[in-house]
């Protein structure tokens, strides 16, 4: 069975200072894995906890020049409506180009002088090889989005803040920049990993049609199947959600066309990798077992006949990698859009069951997870005693102890709701002793 990571603080703390005392003699057990690995690197490229390396900063100049002319300056507004209502007194938004250097930083109050304080700043290289384990710069490394919460940073100087990154692609899937929300406590919550990760979604999707634009225009002419490749991919705060293309949190369904469990898998799964998957990477996905890529080959083939006649055009271009040829929006993307903009009861109605429930697919049921995880979590933290009345209601919230616990605490002292909600907690205590 696989251990599950140690993030309480203190627990953490003690682990990073047996680590960092030893000089790594001392294995930092039940630590994220991917935490470790870094203060291994961070240790190995001689990065000193308490005075990490001098960090470079560009000239303004020079770095106005450069972000102008940047693949990512294109996106950031997408990035600003995205993410925008997220920063506050306790966020702030960083991007990154592929090597480190933060091109845009914005934020205010006290967090804003926190990551000042500590040469978090516009035109500064942040990469593991100087400053030690961090978000920005782990994510850079491992190319995979990554959350660092408080000590598990190298540096000390760093250990206050929490921290949450992941790399953004080109159309071609080499790895342009980073993604970032750094602050307190929140940008170390689930709700922060999601928020990112559909971000950078969405600004790959946005990259990829501007792409398939350009070279339409190059080839004097457009497609008439790619009319919806214009329409706004903002689903920011305040902005109404898109009707989703594709449907997973239920009957399985394309442009409300059913469609077989085996071919929503494989457009989920593309879906949430914009940069492509390899017959190989699909069969891995697709299967618990042994999957043959012939199999994997003929289950594309009927796929592509499916889409062109919902579509009325090609939804997948090439095989080395498989990919979309234009932007496909879920019912994810909608209850990942509402929790970035804190409607958790929103996100609940869009929630109407687990993802591709009947899914045996390692990609899918991991994605399962990580959605059912984000609604709980932000259920967990969520002040509308409605949202998590509606989340206990359900199958996954029945036996959600801190939900009940939740709703216990947000409900009128003595009314039908607290003592439904207590005695509730009752039954749950006497099932768990």
């Amino acid at each position: 069975m696989t251990q599950v990571p140690h993030r309480d603080a203190q627990w953490v703390r003690a682990a990073y200072e047996s680590f960092v005392g030893s000089a790594g003699s001392h294995e930092p057990d039940g630590i994220d894995p991917v935490v470790a690995a870094s203060w291994r690197r961070s240790l190995r490229n001689g990065v000193d906890p308490d005075h990490p390396g001098e960090v470079a900063v560009a000239a303004s100049a020079d770095l106005d020049d450069y972000r102008r002319n940047h693949p990512l300056a294109i996106a950031m507004p997408l990035v600003r409506d995205l993410v925008g209502g997220a920063t506050s007194d306790d966020l702030v938004i960083a991007v990154s180009d592929d090597i480190g250097r933060l091109l845009w930083i914005e934020g205010r109050g006290p967090v804003r002088s926190a990551v000042d304080h500590v040469g978090f700043v516009e035109g500064a290289v942040w990469r593991e090889e100087s400053v030690g384990t961090n978000a920005p710069g782990t994510a850079l490394a491992t190319r995979a989005p990554v959350q660092v919460l408080g000590a598990e940073h190298f540096a000390r100087p760093v250990q206050r803040l929490s921290c949450t990154a992941a790399p953004v692609h080109d159309p071609a899937g080499g790895i342009i920049g980073v993604l970032d929300l750094t602050g307190g406590s929140a940008a170390g919550f689930h709700v922060a990993l999601a928020l990112v990760r559909a971000t950078v979604a969405m600004v790959e999707r946005e990259l990829a049609a501007r792409t398939a634009a350009r070279l339409r225009e190059s080839d004097g002419g457009r497609p008439a199947w790619a009319g919806g490749l214009d329409v706004d991919l903002g689903l920011g705060v305040g902005a109404p959600d898109r009707t989703p293309d594709l449907r997973v949190l239920g009957t399985p369904t394309l442009r409300e066309r059913r469609i077989s469990l085996r071919h929503a898998e494989i457009l989920l799964l593309l879906a949430e990798h914009p940069r492509g998957l390899g017959a190989e990477e699909l069969a891995v996905l697709l299967h618990p077992g042994d999957l043959s890529l012939v199999a994997v080959r003929a289950e594309i083939s009927r796929l592509r006949r499916v889409a062109d006649g919902v579509l009325g055009g090609p939804l997948l271009a090439g095989s080395r990698p498989y990919r979309l040829a234009r932007p496909l929006s879920s019912d994810v993307d909608t209850v990942r859009s509402r929790l970035g903009r804190s409607d958790v009861r929103g996100a609940l109605t869009a929630y109407a069951e687990p993802l591709l429930r009947r899914s045996v697919a390692p990609g899918v049921e991991r994605l399962r997870e990580e959605v059912a995880a984000e609604v709980r979590e932000a259920v967990h933290a969520c002040d509308d005693a409605s949202a998590v009345e509606q989340w206990t209601a359900r199958d996954e919230g029945a036996d959600d102890h801190a939900a009940w616990t939740r709703l216990a605490r947000l409900t009128p002292p003595g009314g039908p709701q607290a003592a439904r909600a207590w005695a509730h907690l009752g039954v749950l205590d006497r099932r768990l002793s």
